[in-house]
C-alpha cells in the first residue's frame, strides 16, 4: 500500500494512531512517543468495564457505548502542550469520532492502513487482547476513510514500527516548516 500524505494545517502537539483492530496502534504509538519523547496514552484503558464485557464476548460497541469514551479521551488530548506532547492510540473509525477528538487543538491523526485478512490474522494471534477475533469484520464495515482529512497521514502498518516513527518524525517536521512558511493572513489584512 503506497504512502500518502495529507497536508497538515498546523504544528501538531498530540496524534491520535488509529485504524482498525490488528493494524498495530499499541506497537506503533509506542515507538512514535518513544522516537518524540512524548507520552503515550493507550486508549483501551479508557474503556468502561461494560464495554470491555461486550467486546470480549464479540458484541461490536454502539455509538452510544463510546460517547463516555470519546468523552474521556477527548479530555487526556486537550492536555496536550508544546511542552508535552501526547501520542493517543484510538481506533477513531468513524468522521464523527475523529471530529470529537479534534475539540483539541493542533491534533493530528495517523492512520495504519491494512487489509482485512492480516488484521484478522494479528487479531487471532494475540491471546491475551480483550478484542474477540468476530469483530474485524465490524471494524472494517465502520471505517470511515480518513485519507481525505487535513490532517492525516497514512502509513502501510505492514511496515517496521521504527520505520513508521521515522515516518511521523518527518512528517511532523515538515508540518511545522509549512506552518512557519505560510503569511499571516491576520497581519495582511491589517496591511
Amino acid at each position: 500500500m503506497p504512502e500518502r500524505q495529507s497536508q497538515a494545517p498546523t504544528e501538531k502537539m498530540a496524534l491520535v494512531i488509529m485504524g482498525v483492530s490488528g493494524c498495530g496502534k499499541s506497537s506503533a504509538g509506542e515507538a512514535i512517543a518513544r522516537q518524540l519523547n512524548w507520552e503515550l496514552i493507550e486508549g483501551d484503558s479508557y474503556h468502561s468495564p461494560e464495554s470491555v464485557t461486550k467486546m470480549q464476548a464479540g458484541i461490536a460497541l454502539t455509538d452510544e457505548d463510546r460517547e463516555g469514551w470519546l468523552e474521556r479521551l477527548a479530555q487526556r488530548l486537550a492536555q496536550a502542550s508544546s511542552a508535552h506532547g501526547l501520542v493517543l492510540t484510538c481506533s477513531a473509525l468513524k468522521r464523527k469520532y475523529r471530529d470529537r477528538l479534534r475539540a483539541a487543538q493542533s491534533l493530528g491523526f495517523v492512520f495504519l492502513e491494512l487489509d482485512y485478512d492480516t488484521a484478522l490474522e494479528r487479531v487471532q494471534s494475540r491471546a491475551q487482547h480483550f478484542f474477540s477475533p468476530h469483530l474485524v469484520a465490524n471494524q472494517f464495515a465502520t471505517l470511515e476513510d480518513p485519507r481525505q482529512e487535513s490532517d492525516v497521514l497514512t502509513i502501510d502498518a505492514t511496515r517496521p514500527f521504527n520505520a513508521i516513527a521515522q515516518q511521523v518524525q518527518q512528517w511532523l517536521l515538515a508540518t511545522t516548516a509549512r506552518t512557519a512558511q505560510e503569511p499571516d493572513h491576520e497581519s495582511q489584512q491589517q496591511g
